[in-house]
């Protein structure tokens, strides 16, 4: 098992989650981060610390679409180890549903 990041992040990205992961498996893009399915070690602690709940378990039924699209930014977006600043209208996005159609493939 894994955790995968949903739309939930997208213009969100506060990046809380970044922090206490002990093995670095979270990659950032313009506008979201994902996390790279092969390295995460399932240890949970990034999941509390989203304050959008974007970071679920590949287990849960929401996430089967997500587990490849993190495992395919992982791949070709930077990893990102220390948290940096949210975007500024981050609290503007933070409880907005349906978000896939802001997603931005560039790398952050």
């Amino acid at each position: 098992m894994t955790y995968v990041v949903n739309e939930a992040c997208i213009k969100c990205k506060y990046m809380d989650c970044v922090e206490v992961c002990p093995v670095d498996c979270f990659y950032v893009g313009e506008n979201m981060l994902v996390i790279h399915p092969d390295e995460c070690i399932d240890c949970g602690v990034c999941e509390p610390e989203c304050p959008v709940s974007a970071i679920i378990p590949d287990s849960d039924d929401k996430a089967t679409e997500w587990v490849e699209m993190n495992r395919t930014y992982a791949a070709i977006w930077p990893n990102i180890t220390r948290k940096g600043e949210p975007p500024a209208d981050a609290d503007d996005w933070k409880d907005k549903p349906n978000k896939m159609a802001l997603f931005s493939a560039e790398p952050g």
